[in-house]
């Protein structure tokens, strides 16, 4: 395992137990962090401190939740993962998912790197 992918799965361990700390804890400060939706951007937070708080905030939205990563590929500066992701709502949701259900997706995630620091992470269902 390279030390990208180590770093990667240290990200995705900490999503899947709802540990902040260790979700952020090889990110630059300047972190940039995109949701693309449908080939829309739905959010972008422009550092640590945002991110921690977008991340709390998710939080409460599941039950459960598990990222599993099928591959990594690596071009450039850049990671590339493909997951599958599992979750379970912890309640209603406004665009109308109901507390209990479960989300079932497949995704990737694209992880920029500065030495050993995530300086950019875009996230695409």
């Amino acid at each position: 395992m390279t030390k990208r992918e180590e770093i990667i799965k240290n990200y995705v361990d900490g999503y899947n137990a709802f540990d902040i700390d260790k979700m952020v804890r090889d990110f630059n400060e300047a972190i940039i962090f995109k949701n693309i939706n449908h080939n829309e951007v739905t959010m972008v937070l422009n550092g640590i401190e945002a991110f921690r708080k977008q991340a709390d905030q998710a939080k409460s939205y599941f039950e459960s939740r598990l990222q599993t990563i099928k591959s990594f590929k690596h071009k450039g500066d850049t990671t590339e993962i493909e997951i599958d992701y599992i979750a379970t709502l912890a309640s209603d949701l406004p665009n109308g998912l109901k507390k209990g259900e479960q989300i079932d997706l497949s995704g990737r995630s694209i992880f920029k790197f500065s030495e050993d620091q995530i300086v950019e992470l875009i996230d695409i269902a």
